[in-house]
């Protein structure tokens, strides 16, 4: 078989791992020729390709981002887009392709799916949003990274007498924040799923001082919205698919809280560089498991699947049923982080 392989959407660490896999087992196992499109989407409309071999991805497992490139590319959204992707799979003769990315990038490959082509999905996004699998590449380490800059943030708090508002990554679910708030000693989590009230937020901050502290770490999700008619966050247009370009919580957060409070208070957005290193153990792990379960399953011509993690094993879903409807966080979780706070 003749394979083809892209990364769509944001970059995360891990990607490369997933690709390895790929290669190591379709190659070095099957005997397949695999080859991968360049610049996600785009490069399957442009037939921009790469030949992917054993030699050329040797080294690439500690490597953050992805060796094909990625982009935002939307065939629906791009004139002539569709047909043209259809067309370059024939001409190539690709006999499957292994689509890696979130629910943008998956959600196109379900329509071509429906469309005639014959696509396997991996799913990977830092905001671990996707249903029907446990976790996704590039949640822990970006995670991991967010809890990084916690840990340091908290000695410059301590040493000013600061409140520090962290703004991560997490448009329409909370589970970065959640995460590394909980793993980092976050004094508040503010997240998409729980409208905020910034007098609430500014109480919690006063009743933290009343009882002896004098440095708080607040986590603000990037898509962390005020209870409505409170407070307006600004946004920055949108992008192929539809979504609103996010950014300006954490600087709203940050001047409301020292307005009301009169708190010395300082932002740091986080942004990218959630996004950006090398994978953790665990996410190399991830993503070697799902790349060997998604070449088996282009051997085995069972399309229109998604590789996904459930408890400690792998398994194939329908990719509709990973894009289908956002994974949002669990309740108890939170109220385990909400015991910390104040």
């Amino acid at each position: 078989m003749r394979i083809g392989v892209l990364t769509g959407g944001g970059d995360c660490p891990g990607l490369d791992a997933v690709i390895r896999a790929i290669v190591r087992k379709g190659e070095g196992v099957h005997g397949h020729n695999i080859v991968g499109f360049r610049h996600g989407w785009r490069g399957v409309i442009e037939c921009e390709m790469v030949d992917l071999t054993i030699a050329s991805t040797r080294g690439i497992l500690p490597r953050g981002g992805t060796i094909l490139g990625t982009s935002r590319t939307n065939p629906y959204h791009t004139d002539d887009g569709v047909p043209r992707a259809l067309d370059t799979l024939v001409r190539e003769r690709i006999d499957a392709l292994i689509v890696i990315g979130g629910e943008d990038t998956l959600g196109v490959a379900a329509k071509l799916g429906a469309d005639g082509a014959s696509v396997v999905g991996v799913p990977k996004t830092i905001d671990n949003d996707l249903s029907a699998t446990d976790s996704t590449v590039g949640f822990d380490t970006a995670v991991q990274n967010a809890t990084d800059a916690i840990d340091r943030l908290h000695t410059t708090a301590e040493s000013h007498d600061r409140v520090m508002v962290v703004e991560v990554m997490g448009r329409h679910a909370g589970w970065i924040a959640t995460h590394a708030g909980l793993a980092g000693g976050a004094d508040l989590i503010l997240i998409p799923e729980i409208p905020f009230d910034i007098d609430e937020v500014c109480e919690s901050l006063r009743h933290r001082h009343t009882r002896g502290a004098e440095s708080s770490i607040v986590v603000v999700a990037e898509g962390a919205q005020p209870v409505e008619g409170t407070l307006s966050v600004q946004s920055a247009g949108t992008d192929e698919f539809g979504h609103v370009r996010l950014g300006g919580v954490g600087n709203l957060v940050t001047s409301e809280i020292e307005r009301r409070t009169g708190f010395e208070t300082r932002v740091t957005i986080l942004g990218h560089v959630l996004r950006g290193g090398t994978p953790t153990a665990r996410d190399r792990v991830l993503a070697t498991r799902f790349g060997i379960e998604a070449i088996d399953a282009a051997h085995e011509r069972d399309f229109g699947t998604m590789v996904a993690q459930r408890g400690a094993e792998i398994v194939r879903v329908p990719i509709e049923d990973g894009v289908s409807e956002l994974k949002t966080v669990d309740p108890e979780l939170f109220e385990v982080a909400r015991v910390f706070f104040g």
